[in-house]
């Protein structure tokens, strides 16, 4: 923890991102999910799009981006696939409602699909995986973002950093993937600049067209690093056109000719693997490869490997117990916003 950190509880976090949304007339129930899910996702240590990015988030309301009284609602129905329009409702709310929706078609027809347009950010995209599998679903969920990542080649960014997240439940703990197709999220490069830090590795190109590790330069342009170089950059363009095509919502082209990043499009897939009726065999196979995983040499003394969603979990004990690290300025802007 730096010096400009320091701990809150989360039932004091939660109490003021309450507090601040029914400042900003959301509706008690509405106020309430807000408020749990940005705490929910700072206390697993996703400050980037936890805490961090809430004031971002409250700008986005003052500006009438985010509709407070928007929801989502289905606007065409294919079976065990659905269509729903987003309305440029708050993301986080539109997002829970997508995923109940896609987890009932599983538990309904062995496997369900939402495709969502016209919403807004979801923060945390690992929140809604986790919500599937505390519902007994396998899940694969992404959207589309604002063009951030050039092309493989490209001098300009023209592909969006598409989170994607797998979530598979496990009675010891869900195995929750959630991750950008940019070597860092930028929200987690902006952690790095708020703490003063440089990344551990490249993270995009300066305004020399050179890979760097330096935030700053970094965010000047966004112009973010693909994981795996190419094969990053054909993966979010692949996540991008199947985001499109499915919800018949907008592209990451599209979402770049507005001023803010707004009206995106989504994808929620879920399985109900009860189907099979086969859980002990299914619990027994995804152990066997964690404890394979587990069980390796480290390259350096004291390391250890983790299956996705696993430091998580242990950031999660950890800030029950001693509190939730979050830089100082960000809370006092928090708590400007909701005196």
């Amino acid at each position: 923890m730096t010096e400009e950190a320091i701990r809150i509880t989360s039932e004091q976090m939660q109490d003021v991102f309450y507090k601040l949304f029914v400042k900003y007339e959301f509706a008690e129930g509405k106020a309430k999910l807000l408020a749990k899910v940005f705490t929910e996702s700072t206390l697993v240590g996703v400050n980037s799009h936890g805490i961090n990015r809430l004031p971002l988030f409250i700008d986005y309301v003052e500006k009438g981006l985010v509709k407070i009284d928007a929801e989502a609602e289905k606007v065409a129905n294919f079976g065990s696939l659905e269509r729903w329009d987003g309305n440029l409702g708050p993301g986080i709310i539109n997002a829970t409602k997508c995923t109940d929706r896609a987890i009932a078609l599983a538990k309904s027809h062995g496997m369900g699909l939402v495709a969502l347009r016209n919403t807004n950010h979801w923060m945390r995209g690992g929140t809604y995986g986790r919500q599937a599998a505390d519902a007994d679903c396998i899940s694969i969920l992404f959207t589309n973002t604002q063009p951030n990542m050039p092309p493989w080649g490209g001098k300009d960014s023209r592909i969006g950093n598409n989170p994607l997240v797998v979530s598979i439940p496990r009675e010891q703990g869900h195995v929750v993937l959630d991750m950008s197709i940019s070597q860092f999220a930028f929200g987690k490069i902006n952690d790095y600049r708020l703490k003063g830090e440089k990344l551990p590795f490249p993270g995009g190109w300066d305004a020399n067209d050179e890979l760097s590790n330096n935030p700053e330069k970094i965010l000047t342009k966004e112009r973010g690093l693909p994981i795996g170089y190419w094969k990053g950059s054909a993966l979010s363009i692949v996540l991008d056109m199947l985001a499109t095509l499915l919800s018949a919502g907008d592209s990451t082209s599209k979402i770049g000719t507005r001023e803010f990043e707004t009206g995106i499009s989504q994808v929620y897939l879920c399985i109900y693997p009860a189907v099979f009726g086969d859980k002990n065999l299914q619990q027994k196979l995804i152990d066997e490869i964690i404890a394979y995983t587990h069980d390796v040499a480290p390259m350096n003394p004291g390391d250890k490997t983790y299956y996705p969603g696993e430091r998580s979990a242990m950031t999660r004990t950890r800030n029950l117990k001693e509190g939730i690290p979050v830089n100082s300025n960000i809370w006092k802007k928090i708590m400007a916003l909701s005196s």
